[in-house]
């Protein structure tokens, strides 16, 4: 018969059994679902914005029918939507975006958006929500991709410890059903600890719930305080002995104390609970996945969450993507879901005082085609397209750069991808041409070929 093993004595002389040893182990594994900070090694500047939500309409949006319409084009070109006037003078958007249209004082629209990506959704993806054009390189998501947005700002500026750094919902997109997941979510180069929590669930759904954050059957908050105290507890030549075993250990412990944080956090619990919100609010973000996301990003925002991506399809051919019927859909889903829950959230978070320090962009993959095709939709158009920008520190009522007569190019001021992306980032307090190191402790620098736009910050 084998020896009984000898109770674990902590430093702090408590006993500590086998079976309190794996309990914590076992609850530790929680985290290592969460993201979690490594030094970060940029160069900081003063932040206008605290925070940022992305609001990505995944399948490239028709600049053409909602906010650089040509209604002096030719019919083939201008489609059949009217414009109407907004709170800018001079600014007319889509019929189908009324509620918006009383909210553009509150934004900066840049009209000569443009990059080398029209064929592969996938690399235009990655090129707008990493600043690096890779040309029609596609692909799903690789291990050496360069950061996410949320992904380098949870490595470089974390928010509040309990809150969760870089929130991404409610799909992870794929290239097309049934593909990879898109590129350009993920921690890339800054390993997997700086993914986003992936929120996956719809929150429209009356049962709702986030089970990561569910605490395990029969354990309360206050035995999860008492197991968070029992790691921080155990005897410290222990611990040393297995840092020297395995390189991972201390980032399992720092997951582990981003778990604790989390499951015993009532707050970051509560963000979760759009339920808590008034029925009459709920209702004018809209009634569907795409609104009650929206609503969730404030909430997150609102209780520490740096970044908050929303990508607006469940793969890349669903929703925007608009190559036949593009005007009914538009007209019928599209423009109303939209219109409904951008215009409630600028309204939302100026109503809480929170548009000022929290940056709203509304980024795509690409444009659509000027010539509408023979499905009575639109293709691909890198050559110029149009994204919206609001809070933060932007400048409101504001539009930047133009199209030509029929929308296919910039006909001054063009933008790429990476002079946005390096805007968010100055705006959020970060030098987009300070390096940033990956998992090995190499250098790569965050936007190199991306400048940014002074004319859009207010």
């Amino acid at each position: 018969m084998a020896p009984r093993s000898k109770p674990f004595v902590s430093r702090l002389g408590r006993r500590v059994s086998r079976r309190d040893f794996l309990s914590v182990g076992a609850l530790g594994g929680i985290g290592l679902t969460l993201p979690q900070l490594l030094a970060a090694k940029g160069t900081a500047l003063a932040p206008s914005a605290d925070a940022c939500i992305v609001i990505f309409l995944n399948g490239g949006p028709s600049h053409l029918d909602m906010w650089d319409m040509k209604p002096d084009a030719p019919s083939e070109i201008r489609g059949p939507f009217q414009s109407i006037s907004t709170t800018v003078p001079g600014l007319r958007l889509c019929e189908f975006l009324p509620r918006l249209a009383r909210q553009m004082h509150h934004c900066a629209l840049v009209r000569s958006m443009n990059h080398s990506v029209n064929n592969s959704h996938a690399a235009a993806v990655y090129a707008a929500l990493t600043g690096h054009d890779r040309g029609e390189q596609g692909g799903g998501a690789m291990p050496d991709d360069h950061p996410s947005i949320g992904s380098a700002m949870a490595k470089l500026r974390r928010g509040v410890p309990s809150a969760f750094p870089y929130v991404a919902l409610p799909y992870k997109t794929q290239e097309g059903a049934g593909g990879p997941l898109q590129p350009g979510f993920l921690g890339g180069i800054l390993g997997a600890n700086h993914d986003p929590f992936w929120v996956l669930e719809d929150p429209n759904r009356p049962d709702f719930r986030i089970f990561d954050l569910a605490l395990p059957e029969g354990v309360s908050s206050s035995r999860m305080e008492s197991r968070s105290e029992l790691l921080s507890a155990l005897d410290l030549p222990f611990l040393q002995q297995q840092r020297r075993a395995t390189s991972a250990y201390e980032v399992m412990n720092d997951f582990q104390k981003r778990a604790f944080d989390m499951l015993t956090s009532d707050a970051t619990r509560r963000a979760f609970q759009v339920d808590r919100e008034p029925v009459r609010l709920r209702e004018s973000y809209g009634r569907n996945i795409y609104g009650q996301s929206v609503l969730l990003a404030r909430r997150l925002i609102e209780a520490g969450t740096r970044v908050v991506t929303m990508s607006w399809a469940p793969d890349a051919n669903a929703t925007w993507d608009t190559h036949g019927d593009n005007f009914n859909r538009l007209k019928n889903t599209l423009l109303p879901q939209f219109d409904a829950a951008f215009s409630s959230l600028l309204s939302d978070l100026v109503e809480r005082g929170m548009l000022d320090r929290t940056l709203v962009a509304v980024l795509g993959d690409f444009g659509r085609s000027p010539l509408i095709n023979p499905n009575a939709g639109r293709d691909h158009w890198n050559a110029c397209y149009s994204i919206l920008l609001a809070g933060g520190g932007i400048k409101g009522g504001f539009v930047f750069g133009a199209s030509d007569r029929t929308g296919s190019s910039p006909a001054e001021h063009p933008v790429s991808p990476g002079d946005i992306v390096a805007t968010l980032y100055h705006q959020l307090g970060v030098n987009s041409q300070a390096n940033i190191y990956d998992v090995l402790g190499r250098p790569h620098p965050l936007v190199p070929r991306g400048a940014v736009v002074e004319d859009l910050i207010s």
